[in-house]
């Protein structure tokens, strides 16, 4: 199975570190964002909205985790936003009331397991209870300070919130969507971790809060980074789904995987990945080459795409191909069987494969490497596997030669999902014959796609 939330907490870890999207010289700095920053909690300060606080220490080096980028700007949390600490009317049960018109009285049971925003109270208190608590507004971001502490939520209601919550409040610095994937991060949730104090419970305050220290990125970036971030979140939530549905049957939540990785679902398109019609001229290249060199035989053209063939759409920086444009198949040969035994020695030391099936021992091989192969008979008519170092393909398998700009791996798993069997001849025995493998339609995508895609597959 997938691990979700270590794939989750490594987009974040990414997203916080200028790694998931491109820094553009129109952006300008964080630094002229500081400045801005600093200028509206002066104003808020002077209109007495906020208070005015002593000024934090300077960042050292001994603090800084990792490697931002240079228009980007380390600052600690308290620096950026404010923070102040909730309050609790006590004793709770005299301010409580089942009043319409009372104060949202906002609880850490109110918010759902893994969610993000607070819509609703199960209590709320009399207007006596505001003064000895904390307002908060829509848009106000709180973090549990006791018990789990260091998740944070968005309100999306006003109230009050009690002592086991911090309320953050952005001072136009940072995106909102930013922030919460800000402090949502292993990052700062590890710091909070190493600030939290208490004998049996772990608590946080607001100067451990204020303290912590974070990644400034100019706003426009911010926002490019969230659009990313939820894009990729998205294709998680698809294999969440899929693990969810199928978590009884692993073959069946495999299937669905590999079918959600050859419609380009299962993985986020990279610009930096190139396109697969640059990945399909490299493989003609190298094709050519290698007729040239004599060392393949030229083959007659395959026929054009047409658009009644294609099953179903794929990314735009994918392509559609026949599965002989970038592969190579040759069809086993037969061997005598005298010359197979049933074991291995010195002399019958070589598996002797028949498409997925190993016949016995020979003491010659006509591969290798490694080799997708396709059963072409019987019971094993369509079926592929992966054949390792030195083997004798029979005649009941089709090597698939792999170029150079192909992922071997790759091929294995999408030449297994075509469900290559429905092509066989229909007879008493059925069969493949190379050149109808050859026509075969198959969804290319760039080489570091195919990588990811086998990546993610495997962890399953």
């Amino acid at each position: 199975m997938i691990d979700t939330d270590a794939l989750r907490s490594k987009i974040l870890d990414l997203a916080i570190q200028g790694k998931l999207t491109e820094q553009l010289s129109t952006d300008g700095n964080a630094e002229e964002l500081y400045q801005q920053i600093q200028a509206e909690k002066a104003q808020l300060i002077k209109e007495k909205k906020i208070k005015k606080e002593k000024p934090l220490p300077e960042i050292t080096a001994d603090e800084i985790p990792f490697d931002i980028p240079e228009n980007w700007k380390w600052v600690r949390l308290g620096d950026v936003t404010f923070i102040e600490r909730g309050g609790s009317p006590r004793p709770i049960k005299q301010y409580l009331t089942d009043s319409a018109d009372g104060i949202n009285w906002i609880k850490i049971g109110d918010v759902e397991k893994g969610g993000k925003y607070i819509f609703d109270t199960k209590e709320k208190i009399i207007a006596e209870g505001k003064k000895k608590s904390r307002r908060v507004y829509p848009g106000d971001f709180l973090l549990t300070n006791s018990m789990s502490f260091g998740r944070p939520y968005i309100s999306k209601i006003e109230g009050c919130i009690h002592d086991g919550w911090l309320v953050i409040r952005d001072l136009k610095g940072y995106s909102p969507e930013y922030l919460y994937y800000l402090l949502s991060s292993s990052n700062l949730y590890n710091q909070f971790c190493n600030k939290a104090s208490g004998s049996t419970v772990n608590n946080l305050n607001i100067d451990k809060v204020n303290n912590s220290v974070v990644t400034l990125p100019p706003l426009s970036e911010q926002k490019r980074i969230v659009a990313k971030v939820d894009e990729v979140l998205a294709e998680i939530k698809i294999i969440d789904e899929l693990q969810s549905q199928y978590a009884s049957n692993v073959d069946a939540l495999k299937s669905k995987i590999i079918d959600a990785g050859i419609r380009g679902q299962l993985t986020e398109q990279l610009p930096e990945d190139g396109t697969a019609e640059e990945l399909y001229q490299q493989i003609q290249a190298e094709k050519a080459q290698l007729i040239k060199d004599k060392k393949i035989k030229k083959e007659k053209p395959l026929p054009e795409i047409t658009a009644d063939e294609i099953p179903f759409e794929i990314p735009a920086n994918w392509k559609w191909v026949r599965i002989g444009n970038i592969f190579q198949l040759h069809a086993g040969k037969n061997v005598k069987a005298n010359c197979i035994s049933d074991r291995a020695d010195e002399e019958h030391q070589y598996l002797c494969y028949g498409g997925n099936g190993i016949r016995g021992y020979v003491a010659d091989y006509n591969c290798d490497g490694e080799y997708p192969l396709i059963g072409r008979q019987g019971a094993l008519c369509g079926n592929v596997h992966l054949a390792e170092g030195k083997f004798y393909a029979t005649e009941h398998a089709v090597v698939t030669d792999t170029f150079a700009n192909t992922d071997v791996k790759w091929a294995e798993i999408f030449l297994k999902a075509l469900c290559l069997n429905q092509y066989a001849t229909a007879t008493a025995q059925p069969g493949l014959a190379v050149n109808k493998i050859e026509q075969v339609l198959i969804p290319l995508p760039p080489l570091s796609e195919q990588k990811r895609i086998v990546a993610k597959i495997n962890d399953v």
